[in-house]
Order: C-alpha cells, then structure tokens, then sequence
C-alpha cells in the first residue's frame, strides 16, 4: 500500500474521471485535478486515504455526509457532483474552483481589515446555510476557503472539504478513537470527543479570523501545545498582534470561549461583531493603569490655577427688639395712655373690648360701603407723643410687634377704577347692550336702502 503522503493518481481513471493532476494534500485526503470525461468538464476529485477509506464506521459516516453534502445548494458553498469507490478508493467529485485559498492569500501576512470582513463574511453565509440543514462543517480554516476572481467583479470566496457530519455527532474519527484533522483551527469539544453542534464551526472561524487580522494561528508549536491551548490556553491578544481596536479581543475572546453557550450564536454574528468593534467609531478601553490621582483634593485640569477656599462667614448678631406701635388714630396724653374713651386696659393685658372706629366725615366716590372697621390698640406702653401728623408728635413711630403685615402698616387701600362709576355709585357696566341710538341710526339707514330701490324699480 502506497504511503498517503507519496500516493498520486495522475493519469489513471477512477470511474469516469481521468485524473489529471495533484491541487494539494491534507490529513485525510489528496485533492486532484481531474476531468469528467462524460460531460467533457473540470472538476476537482477528492480521494480519501486508503487507511481511512479501510475503516468501517469511518465509510458508513462518509457515505451519509456527501448525501447530505450534495442536497446544500448555496453560492458560496463548492457543489458536489459525485461520490463512489473504485478499486478501493474512496471519492467524491466537486467543483474546480480556479484560485488560490485563503491559506495562500495570508501566507503569514495579516490582511486588511476590509478584506477579512469581505471575505469571511461570505463563509459565515455558507456555514449558516449548513447549519441551518443540522450539518456541521468541522473543518474550517485557510486551506478550505478558495478565493476566485474569475466569477464576479470582486473576490468571490467558496467553502470546500467538508468534514461534514449532522448535529450531535461527536466529529471524525476512526473506529480506534483517533482524531481525524488539524488541531489548529479545533473546538475544544472537538479535541475531545464531545458532541459538536453549529457553535463548534463558531469557534473555528473565529480562529479563521484572528488568522486574517494577525497573519498567524491562536496557538503555536507543537501539536501537543496547540491542543493544550485550545484546552485551556490563554486567547491571545489580536489587537496588541497587529495593533488593532482593543474591542476587537472581546470578540475574539467571545467566539472562541470554552463554554459553548457563551460563544457568539451563529457564524454571521461572528463577523457583524467584528465589523462593529473594528469599522464602527466608539470608545477605545484604557491601555495600562489608570492614571493616579492626588492624594488629596479634587483632580484639576492642566494650567488652572487652585480656587483660594471660601473664608467662613460670621455669625449674624440678633436684632434688638422693636417697641409696639401705636394705633394709628388713637390719642396719646402726657402719661403714655390712650385717650380714646372707648378702648379701657387692665394692666398690661389685651383690651377687653374693641371700640369701633368713628367713621369718616365724608365717603370717597367709588369706596366701599359698609360698617367702619375694627381697630383693637396694641398691648403695652405707649410712647409719650402727640398724635401722628399733629404737632408734639416725637417722629415716626417704629415698626409693631410681630409679622409685618399690610393691615398692620397701612389701613385697607383700594386702587382706583380708571373707569368712572354709574350714577348710582357702582361700577357695574353692561358692556353686551347696544346703545338706543345706535339701534336707530341703523333702522334709519335700512328703510332709506329700500326707499331708494323702491324708486329705482318704479322709474
């Protein structure tokens, strides 16, 4: 038996296609260059190493995926034509895709972040084509995204060698318990063993992404050490690589957490988050320690002067007490008591009855009719001054006792109507009724009209 690294095909005829030369070799297959010598076309044929194709479950498992293989039809998905086995050689027959793959594309260079955008966005719709069928891939990275030029204006981007198997399936691998792949672009649950679903092609595209933007796989060495990476390893930082928004390594860190609940929900929400931390503007996270603040004292701006503190204030002495007022109109003798008649003190105490006041002589046009208002005088001794206005009066009297009020200042003041009063001393106006003469100069006016197109019709 032909080692599967040595074997080559060219030349020879598996079926009824002639193969014309090796594309590339991976892990468990050699890919040819072949021609269907039916239908006179180019397509690529995908033979699968005699070892596997030895193995039983590994046959039955690759009989059912390139049945479903061949039912996803989809633009950025290769078509498959065929599947057989001649002569012990297991084969499916594809699409040939003119170009290179995006292994060759990066070929340790990181590209543009436009670029990656572009092309991974268009493998995240093949893997959301796939999943939505319950398959999943298994196998993305570089070596199976071909990039053409040759069938549209820009690049046009194709998904190939499917590992393909359904949802909860545990991925290839022989009858032996061996892993069938790279372990560079490899979920965790894929390592080891573990039922795999749609988020299991998640985490490898977003490794396919950090490939792009950094030029270099998440994890480095030897075999061991990258399946301890993918295990348990630190992510490594893509934006401190390749000198990229910082938000960039959230997505990351998302899409390739070891939980799978955590990851990003599907391939195309993958690429969107990556679109929003490296297109969209936003703010960019602190890079190192926060700065260090003063010890003491709010943070000032560069080149402001301190503000000088407020010296504290004085306390305001009380103010000295105020001596009662006076009523005003009530007479004063020479011993401080009131005159009035009507108004009798005991002691210090309040009056024990109010006198009413004498009414004016005369009643301004306009004021208000009714009886004279009460006026009760203060408590207390009152100055030795004559009456207010008067002579002997000693000067103004001081402020009363209390709240300031209105009523204790002034007596009631009533603001002038700029409209005079009625005859009867109101200030009720009918402002709705028309005035008689109005009404006729009106009728006047009417009857005349008539008059005059009375002669007019009668001339």
């Amino acid at each position: 038996m032909a080692d599967r690294n040595t074997q080559d095909l060219t030349g020879q005829r598996l079926g009824h296609f002639r193969v014309d030369g090796v594309i590339g070799r991976g892990g468990m297959s050699v890919l040819y260059r072949a021609t269907d010598t039916r239908l006179g076309r180019r397509v690529a044929l995908k033979v699968i190493d005699e070892v596997l194709a030895a193995d039983r479950e590994f046959r039955e498992r690759f009989v059912d995926e390139a049945r479903n293989t061949s039912a996803v039809d989809h633009s950025h998905v290769v078509p498959l034509y065929d599947f057989d086995e001649t002569d012990g050689h297991l084969y499916i027959a594809m699409r040939h895709v003119e170009g290179p793959d995006l292994a060759s594309v990066i070929d340790g260079r990181p590209l543009t972040v436009a670029r990656t955008l572009r092309l991974l966005g268009q493998v995240a719709d093949a893997l959301d084509a796939v999943h939505a069928r319950g398959l999943v891939h298994l196998d993305v990275k570089p070596a199976n995204v071909l990039v053409t030029t040759r069938e549209s204006a820009g690049e046009h981007v194709y998904l190939a060698d499917f590992g393909l198997t359904r949802r909860g399936a545990t991925g290839h691998r022989t009858s032996g318990g061996d892993f069938l792949g790279s372990p560079t672009y490899a979920a965790p649950e894929h390592l080891r063993g573990e039922p795999v679903d749609a988020r299991t092609d998640v985490y490898s595209l977003t490794c396919v992404l950090f490939t792009c933007l950094t030029g270099r796989a998440p994890y480095l060495g030897s075999v061991t050490e990258v399946i301890d990476g993918h295990l348990g390893g630190e992510v490594p930082s893509a934006a401190e690589l390749a000198g990229l928004d910082p938000r960039i390594d959230d997505v990351v860190r998302r899409g390739m957490d070891p939980d799978r609940p955590r990851r990003h929900e599907s391939a195309s929400a993958v690429i969107e988050a990556a679109r929003g931390a490296l297109m969209v503007p936003g703010p960019a996270p602190l890079v190192g320690p926060p700065p260090r603040r003063p010890a003491a004292g709010p943070p000032r701006r560069a080149g402001v002067p301190p503000v000088p503190p407020v010296p504290p204030v004085a306390p305001v002495a009380p103010a000295a007490p105020v001596p009662p007022v006076p009523a005003v109109g009530a007479a004063r003798n020479g011993t401080g008591e009131s005159s009035a008649p009507d108004a009798p003190t005991t002691g210090d105490g309040p009056p024990s009855e109010a006198a009413p006041a004498t009414a004016p002589a005369s009643t301004p046009r306009g004021a208000p009719s009714g009886p004279p208002i009460a006026r009760r005088p203060p408590s207390g001794p009152l100055p030795a001054s004559g009456r207010v206005g008067h002579p002997g009066h000693a000067g103004p009297p001081g402020p009363p006792p209390g709240p300031l009020t209105r009523a204790s200042v002034a007596p009631p003041m009533r603001l002038r109507d700029p409209v005079p009063p009625d005859r009867d001393g109101s200030f009720a106006r009918n402002t709705g009724a028309v005035p008689p003469r109005v009404i006729a100069g009106a009728g006047a006016a009417v009857l005349l009209v008539l008059v005059v197109l009375l002669v007019l019709l009668l001339a």
